[in-house]
Parts: C-alpha cells; structure tokens; sequence
C-alpha cells in the first residue's frame, strides 16, 4: 500500500468462515474491511459507504451478487466490485462486466490469488479517482476563466470611457458600448481593421506603437474634436500592450469625455477677458488723470485738479464695486458666503429698502407704490442677501426710470411660494438685450443708458442669490415702456437643508 492511506474493502458473503478469513487477511496487509453477510446486508453498506473495493458473492440466499452489483454502482459508481464464485463461466464474467464490475475471482482462491487481484483493483481505483479530481480541477478552472471574463466583460462594459484594444495588426480584439457612442458606430466586428475608421488623430496615437513593432511603457495623449463646434471633445491615451514574452502585443486607447470641462474652459477665458476689459477703461482714465496733475508743463488749476480727482475717485469707487461684486460671485461658486438664517419678513425687508433709497427716489422724482400682502409666511433666508436683491432691483428701477416714474411693488403667496414683483415706467429692454441681462458684465448700451454707471454684475449676483434658494426670476420688459422683475421664492423653514451653502445663526 502506498504512504499511509488505507483502501477500504467491503466482503459480501454467506459463508461465514470465508468472510471472516477473507477479513483477517486483508486487515493483516493494511486494508479496511467491512463485512456482510447477505446481499441485503451488502447493498445497505455498499450504497451508503464509498469503499474503494467490493468483493461480492454470486450466489447468496437473498440477493445474488450480480443485483448487489447493480445496486452499487448505481450510488457509488467508483467503488472497484469483483465477483466471487464457485460456479465462475464465461457467461457470468460477461453479464458480470456489463454490469460493472471489474473482474470475478473463482473459489477457492489462495491468498496470493486473492491479493493479486486487489492490488489490481487498487491500481484502478486510484485511476478512477485521480481522472475525476483532474475533471473537477479542469471543470473548476474552465468556471473560473468563464466568471473571469463574464466579470471583465461586465466592468469593461460599465466603464463611462470609451476603451478599445486593437492587436499588433490593428484589428479589433476588444471594445465597449462607450467607445462606439464615441465613435459614432453602430457596431464594431471583432477582429475587423478598424485604424482606418477612426479619427486621424485617434490613428496617429495608436500608429505610434504598431509602427515601431515594439513595446515601450510610455503612453501617448491628445484631445480631439470629435463633433464641430465643440459639441464633443475627448481626451483620447494610447497605451501599448505586452504579450508574454515582452514583445508588443497589441495597443489599448481609452477615450473619456471631456466637453463640459472644455467649455468651462472656454467660460473662464471669456470670463477673464471681459474682467480685464472692464478692469482696463477706468485704470487707464485713473491713470491719465493722474498723469495730467503731475505733469507741471500742462498748468491746470487747483480747481481743473480737483476735477480729476474726483473723476478718478468715481472711477477707483468703481473699480472697488466691480472688485467686490467678483469676489461674491466667486464666494456664490465655492459655497463659502456665510449665512445667517433666520425668519424674515419680507414687508420689512422692502419697507427697509425703500427708507433706504429714499434720497435716489426724491432725487429722480419718482414715485414709489406699495401693494404688500399683510398675510405672508416668514422667508427662510440670510437678510443681507434678500436685502441686497431688493436694493439691486430698486435701485435698477429707480435709475432707469424717466423723470417723475413710478415703482410698484408687489407681493403675494403663491402655494408654497412667496412672489414678490418689481415694476416701473422706465427704458424697459429690447428683445435681445433681455436674453442677456443676467450675463456677468452685460449692460444695455443705448442712447438712454449711455450716462448711468454700473458694473453689469448686479443682476448676475441677483440671479445667483435668488437660485441658491431654489427660488426663480423672470423679467418682462418693452423697450420705452418700463420692466417687471418677478421674484419667487419657496416658503422653507429653518432647518430645511435645501437652501444651497447655508450655515446657520450661531
């Protein structure tokens, strides 16, 4: 017996001398026998225990050995049966055969006969068995690559890149439906040359690798405008791919989608153009001005000086209000105004403003309407930030109105919202000067406008305010016959976490 496993050998006979002797012996040479006396007894054992070898008598007085064998191998096909019999023909080794079993042993047998026979069996059972291990291994692994490449597939497909493989001929070997959105296909065969198809500058990345034929670590990148007018641009990274040997096997390229960050690039360049131009006009004047004081040849009066003194004062107060107004834009984007919450009442609020403007209202000689619910809810908000919508929108009002105008203000709840509306007799706006009114540094240039100052960042900073609590203006406006700013804010209580950035009072 090999190493120290020990077959275990069921013995199934009537005859109680020779199973018992039968069982000493093979203890005796290290096996495990188990014994019974009648097919019964036998196929209870045979079918409930998995022996490695079964030696069964043919002619028992209940079940011969021939049914005992088929009962056997019906639960336990790998145990090794040997038929045991006094009356062994061609006949019965034929029937016995079919059936299973793997030889017969003819009685009497000596005990060489007999260990020579399981040794044989032995040798077959371990065949038997190691054949089924190396079928469940092979089984398991063949599961095992089938799951890998059912996960690979699934987290290849679900990548939001695009993602191509081609081999070292340029074929297609894998892909995801990303990639083919990208690409603006409907289907992509495996195997097909696809370079040709592609974007010349997808090409060129991957050409870069299949023309030199060799591997390299390094990885090649552009960005490609897939779509005109920038409606898509990508990032697109060619990497090579090692076969086994360390030679190339082929190359990856991996396509994300880069548009919205292309046109916030596009904005802030916009953004930084127009601040500078806007930064530039007044600083030059500032900077004329001062050029003329200092500049004795020229011999201007102390009251010419004044003069431009006072002009670069306006112009460098104009400059701080354009500065500021940046820097609460900037702190509206971040989320880093602090807030203080707390119930306001919006009548208040107004009554306030209009104290407040009182000297531009007399100054203009407008009048000033007040149409104020007396049933509203309190608004959720930070005072300074509402106040400052209402002044912006007042102060809009009062300068753009004509001599002895009029300004109503309005307000009423509206289901769960409070609208508050900002009319006047005014310039009022052209069609395409409303589209743009809420753009950062736009100002409506006309022949009326022409002499009132203003940075254009007021109402972008009122939108922005209005928006960070869910809330909505709209304007309408006929050009010489005045403007409506409509205000809508949802009623929301103190701890109602969809007002954008708040902090709440210490």
């Amino acid at each position: 017996m090999e190493g120290a496993y020990k077959p275990k050998v069921l013995i199934v006979d009537d005859e109680k001398g020779l199973r018992i002797g039968t069982k000493r012996l093979l203890e005796l040479e290290g096996y495990v026998v188990d014994t019974a006396e009648n097919g019964t007894e036998g196929i209870e054992k045979g079918t409930n225990t998995d022996y490695d070898i079964a030696i069964l008598d043919l002619k028992m007085p209940d079940k011969d050995g021939i049914e005992v064998l088929t009962e056997i191998r019906k639960f336990q096909p790998n145990t090794i049966c040997f038929i045991a019999t006094a009356y062994a023909s061609f006949d019965t080794a034929v029937e016995a055969t079919k059936l299973g079993a793997f030889s017969y042993i003819p009685k009497p047998f000596s005990p060489d006969e007999l260990l020579q026979q399981l040794e044989r069996g032995c040798e077959r059972r371990k065949f038997i068995l190691d054949a089924e291990n190396l079928k469940r291994e092979r089984e398991a692994r063949l599961l095992e690559v089938a799951f890998e490449k059912t996960r690979l597939n699934t987290i290849i497909n679900s990548i939001k890149d695009g993602l191509m493989a081609v081999n070292k001929n340029g074929e297609t070997v894998l892909y995801n439906p990303s990639l083919l959105r990208y690409l603006d296909l409907e289907t992509l065969k495996i195997e097909q040359n696809i370079i040709g198809q592609l974007h010349p500058q997808i090409a060129e990345l991957i050409n870069k690798f299949l023309v030199t034929g060799e591997y390299t670590t390094k990885s090649y990148s552009a960005q490609v405008e897939l779509k005109p007018n920038g409606e898509l641009f990508v990032d697109v990274t060619s990497s090579a791919i090692p076969s086994p040997d360390g030679k190339l096997a082929g190359v990856v390229i991996v396509i994300k989608n880069i548009t919205q960050l292309k046109k916030i690039e596009q904005l802030k360049s916009q953004f930084v153009s127009m601040v500078a131009h806007e930064l530039k006009t007044p600083m030059a004047a500032v900077l004329g001005f001062i050029k003329l004081i200092l500049d004795e040849s020229v011999g201007l009066t102390k009251e010419q000086e004044r003069d431009f003194l006072n002009r670069s004062q306006l112009r460098l107060n104009s400059l701080l209000q354009m500065v500021n107004d940046l820097l609460d834009i900037s702190r509206m984007e971040l989320k880093t105004a602090h807030r203080e919450i707390k119930q306001l009442d919006v009548n208040e609020v107004i009554k306030s403003v209009v104290e407040f403007l009182q000297f531009e209202i007399e100054k203009k000689g407008v009048k000033v309407n007040l149409e104020l619910s007396d049933n509203l809810p309190a608004l959720a908000a930070d005072q300074d930030e509402i106040t400052r919508v209402i002044t912006n929108l007042m102060s809009n009002a009062i300068k753009y109105n004509k001599e002895n105008g009029s300004i109503t203000i309005s307000n009423k709840l509206l289901s769960n919202s409070i609208q508050i509306k900002i009319s006047d007799t005014g310039i009022g706006l052209k069609p395409e000067e409303k589209n743009r009114l809420f753009n950062e540094f736009y100002r409506a240039k006309n022949e009326k406008t022409k002499n009132i100052s203003g940075t254009g960042l007021g109402l972008s900073i009122v939108k922005r305010i209005v928006e960070s609590y869910s809330g909505k203006i709209e304007v309408e406006s006929e050009y010489g016959n005045g403007s409506v700013f409509t205000l809508c804010f949802p009623v929301k209580k103190l701890n109602d976490n969809n007002i954008q950035g708040e902090k709440p009072a210490e």
